[in-house]
C-alpha cells in the first residue's frame, strides 16, 4: 500500500516536472521576438554568418526568432526603411543614394572588409585594361553607376566610353552570357571567379579596388532602418551581437559554416561553397581590427566619388550613414 501510495506521489512529481519544464520551453519560444532579415540577392556565402547565427541559437541566445528572407520587388534598402524588414543585406553605394534622396537607413557593419568586386572576361577577349573596353559589350543589371564606373576607368586611360556597348543582362548567368551575349562583366571574385576556376575557365579580372582607392567600397553591408536603431538599440545590439559571433565562427571555421549553408540552401553548389568560404575566411575581417568595422574616410572618399560621377544630387553626411556601435569591442 505504501509502496503503491509512494510510486504514485513520484508519478505526480514526475508530470508536474515535465509539466513545468514544457510550460517554461513554450513560454521561452513565445517570448522570443520575430525578426527578418532581408538578403539583397539569392543565397550565397556573403550571407554564411547569419545562417551560422541562426542555426547555432546565437539568435536565440539574445531572445531572437530570425526568419531570412530572398528578395523580391524593390531594393533592401527600401524595403528596410518600410519596415519590411527589421535588417537586411545592402551596398555602400544604394545606402549612399538612399540618404541623399531622404530614405533613412544606416549601416550596421561592412560584412567584408575590402571590395573585391570587378570586372571580369574571359581571357580569350584580350581585355586586360579598361583601355580594352572599347569595342565591347558590356553585361550588367542596368544600374547608372555601372556606366559612371566603366567612364571613370577609361577616362583614366584616355579611352573612347562611347565605344563600349552596354547591354542588360539582369540575372543571367554570367558563363552563359559571356559565352553569346557580352564579352565583359562586374563580378565578385569569392563567388564567380572560383566558380570560373572550378569550371576550367581561365578569366582576366580588373579589381576596382586596384584604380582608386575611393573605389574600395564596403560591399555588402549590414542595414537598419534610423528607426530601429534610435527607438529600438537593445534590438539592434542583440542582433549584431550574434550575427558577429556567426561571423567570428565562419572566419575560424570556413568549412563547418559552409556546410550550415549548405543545409539550409540544399541547392547550391557544394564545391563552389566550400572554395568561396575557404576565400571570405580571409576577407570578412580582413585588416580591420574587428570583423564589421567601417571607417568614415572610406564613406566619404565613395560618396565623393558618386558625386563628382553625379550619381547622387547632393553630398553625403557620412557621418549620419553608418555605425560602429553596435559591434564587438574585440
Amino acid at each position: 500500500m505504501k509502496r503503491g501510495i509512494f510510486a504514485l506521489m513520484l508519478l505526480s512529481a514526475l508530470l508536474l516536472l515535465i509539466g513545468c519544464s514544457a510550460a517554461k520551453e513554450t513560454a521561452q519560444k513565445q517570448e522570443l521576438k520575430k525578426v527578418t532579415v532581408l538578403l539583397d540577392w539569392t543565397p550565397n556565402t556573403n550571407h554564411t554568418g547569419v545562417y551560422v547565427a541562426q542555426k547555432r541559437g546565437y539568435y536565440k541566445e539574445q531572445g531572437l526568432d530570425v526568419e531570412i528572407v530572398q528578395p523580391s520587388e524593390g531594393g533592401a534598402a527600401q524595403l528596410v526603411a518600410a519596415g519590411q524588414a527589421e535588417f537586411g543585406f545592402s551596398y555602400q553605394e544604394e545606402v549612399t543614394i538612399a540618404r541623399t534622396t531622404g530614405v533613412p537607413i544606416k549601416a550596421l557593419a561592412a560584412v567584408i572588409q575590402h571590395n573585391t568586386s570587378g570586372f571580369a572576361s574571359p581571357v580569350e577577349k584580350g581585355i586586360k585594361s579598361p583601355r580594352d573596353f572599347e569595342g565591347k559589350k558590356y553585361g550588367g543589371w542596368g544600374s547608372p553607376a555601372e556606366e559612371a564606373m566603366i567612364k571613370a576607368l577609361m577616362s583614366q586611360e584616355n579611352a573612347d566610353f562611347k565605344k563600349v556597348e552596354i547591354i542588360n543582362i539582369g540575372t543571367a548567368d554570367f558563363f552563359t552570357s559571356i559565352k553569346k551575349d557580352v564579352d565583359f562583366a562586374w563580378i565578385f571574385w569569392g563567388w564567380t571567379g572560383i566558380e570560373a576556376e572550378q569550371k576550367g575557365i581561365p578569366l582576366n579580372f580588373i579589381r576596382l579596388k586596384d584604380y582608386s582607392d575611393a573605389l574600395d567600397f564596403y560591399t555588402p553591408l549590414l542595414i537598419a532602418s534610423d528607426d530601429t536603431v534610435k527607438n529600438d538599440p537593445a534590438l539592434v545590439s542583440a542582433f549584431m551581437k550574434a550575427t558577429a559571433k556567426g561571423y567570428a565562427d565562419c572566419i575560424s571555421n570556413p568549412g563547418e559554416c559552409g556546410r550550415i549553408l549548405l543545409d539550409s540552401v540544399p541547392e547550391l553548389n557544394k564545391d563552389l561553397v566550400l572554395a568561396s568560404q575557404e576565400y571570405l575566411a580571409k576577407e570578412y575581417k580582413g585588416d580591420a581590427p574587428v570583423w564589421g568595422q567601417m571607417t568614415e574616410m572610406r564613406w566619404q572618399k565613395y560618396a565623393d566619388w558618386m558625386y563628382a560621377q553625379k550619381l547622387i544630387e547632393k553630398p553625403l553626411d557620412s557621418q549620419q550613414a553608418f555605425t560602429n556601435e553596435f559591434l564587438p569591442k574585440e
